[in-house]
């Protein structure tokens, strides 16, 4: 964001000081969303760098706005000013806004404001806070009040390594330029800022989009170019044929969640393999699917027939699950491993570098680190994510809030889409099935994982409009509608 910073500054007629008042105008604008009521009191705090001068600029623009009962507090603490800093600090003695100057942490007394500006340090953070900066960012805090963070929160670190001991300003919500910093997508962020907002400053894009990066954003657009039209006179045979291997004596709701992912994704058709014990469930929830039961299966004949062949969920870890797993990676033919299947995998540390080029693995963390080893710090399992579908040649998909694609290029995709509504049981289960479809559907194992995480994310997205919580069924039987919205069939 710097060098776009830099960029942009050269090479468009705009002063740094003027993209400084649009950066300031755009947090503003989002800001006025959601604190519309101009009769509260806000006390913006600003360092002396360019995160500073953004505060500055953002309360003479929200004295313009109507907001009367601004104070400015200086954190002057390196006795070192920015040149942006400096005009917009002059433009606050001119309007007359309240300002106090602090050369101490102790000197911040008698805080009154319903609502808090974090402008004290900006991004480039790379340790905890130390000193009088420390001080104050324990003084903010214990003041219990919803605090607006200015592109990132005082104290945190936008990329690598987030400690566990986080000191830094505990956010209601960051307000950030032009991109999300990419540790806002680690679930330790939490400690930082409850949510965070991107709003547009004008930085040149074109720029930005040929910067040579390890992490990338799927957005809706690319969705939309991935999808592929149904066309006349094609049939279910041009839609592929998924196999799911899931689902045990008592776990049988894990294969009929996949299956019915598989089947509402667009499968031509979809076949689970099940325990014999299954069959009436899966002839009364799903009569368009088939079945292939597997009681005493070691190993599966005539798998040329499938495009997709996906294993795990409930599947269980008996002998037989085991030696058909081993079965199916000797096949190389490529695999959506998940949940069980990914546990027996851990147990048997050897198989993992046979596993057939252009698979994905769908582990969530624990499951993750059972395969790879224990990390500490989501970076560092992202970090290790990236090398292992790399050194594997497949797709890693490590599911959390913001799921990690990782591809075999090094590439990280973040998917944005999915929300805490969807925290129920059988989610996993139904992605695996979603995946499995696009796979089925000729996709490759890239475009399949991009496109079942993103409109699985979706799915629960719009239920979440509609209720409190999800369920796994709901978000199954979503995924049509969402395909429908993007890809206009007919």
């Amino acid at each position: 964001m710097r060098k776009a910073d830099e960029f942009t500054i050269a090479n468009k007629p705009i002063a740094s000081i003027d993209l400084m008042e649009k950066a300031a105008r755009a947090f503003v604008q989002c800001f006025l969303k959601y604190e519309f009521d101009t009769s509260k009191s806000v006390a913006i705090f600003c360092g002396t760098g360019n995160n500073g001068g953004d505060g500055l600029a953002i309360a003479h623009i929200l004295l313009a706005n109507g907001y009367e009962n601004i104070k400015v507090y200086i954190i002057n603490f390196n006795k070192k000013q920015s040149d942006d800093f400096a005009i917009n600090l002059q433009r606050i003695d001119e309007s007359g806004c309240k300002k106090v100057i602090l050369s101490r942490a102790s000197e911040l007394k008698n805080i009154k404001a319903d609502l808090i500006i974090d402008a004290i340090l900006g991004s480039g953070l790379n340790k905890p806070l130390e000193g009088e900066f420390a001080e104050v960012v324990k003084a903010i805090n214990k003041l219990n009040k919803r605090i607006y963070a200015v592109d990132v929160p005082t104290g945190f670190p936008t990329e690598g390594i987030i400690i566990k001991e986080y000191n830094g300003i505990r956010a209601y919500k960051t307000i950030c330029f032009q991109r999300p910093k990419i540790n806002f997508f680690f679930p330790e962020s939490a400690a930082a800022t409850e949510k965070f907002e991107v709003v547009e400053i004008g930085l040149d894009e074109n720029f930005i989009q040929n910067q040579s990066a390890d992490f990338y954003l799927v957005e809706e657009s690319d969705i939309k170019s991935m999808l592929k039209p149904r066309k006349l006179f094609t049939h279910k045979g041009t839609y592929g044929h998924g196999l799911i291997i899931a689902g045990d004596t008592n776990t049988m709701g894990a294969a009929l969640l996949s299956s019915m992912a598989c089947l509402h994704a667009g499968a031509g058709l979809t076949t689970a393999c099940i325990p014999q014990s299954g069959l009436t469930a899966l002839n009364t929830a799903l009569p368009e699917v088939m079945a292939l039961p597997r009681d005493g299966m070691s190993k599966l004949d005539n798998l040329e027939k499938y495009q997709a062949i996906a294993i795990g969920p409930g599947f269980g870890l008996s002998a037989e699950s085991k030696n058909l797993l081993k079965s199916l990676i000797e096949g190389q033919k490529p695999l959506i491993i998940d949940a069980d299947a990914l546990n027996i995998l851990a147990e048997n540390s050897d198989w993992i570098d046979k596993i057939p080029v252009n698979s994905i693995l769908t582990p969530h963390m624990k499951e993750f680190d059972r395969l790879f080893g224990k990390h500490e710090h989501w970076w560092e399992r992202i970090q290790s994510a990236k090398i292992q579908a790399q050194k594997l040649n497949v797709v890693i998909v490590l599911k959390n809030q913001f799921t990690f694609i990782c591809l075999p290029d090094g590439k990280v995709l973040i998917n944005q889409t999915g929300n805490p509504a969807m925290a129920q049981g059988g989610m996993g289960d139904v992605l695996t099935g979603i995946i499995a479809a696009f796979m089925a559907q000729k996709y490759s194992s890239k475009d399949a994982a991009i496109l079942a995480c993103y409109l699985h994310g979706k799915a629960g997205d719009s239920l979440a409009k509609e209720f409190f919580v999800a369920t796994a069924s709901q978000v199954a039987q979503q995924i049509p509608k969402e395909i429908l919205k993007l890809n206009k069939i007919y």
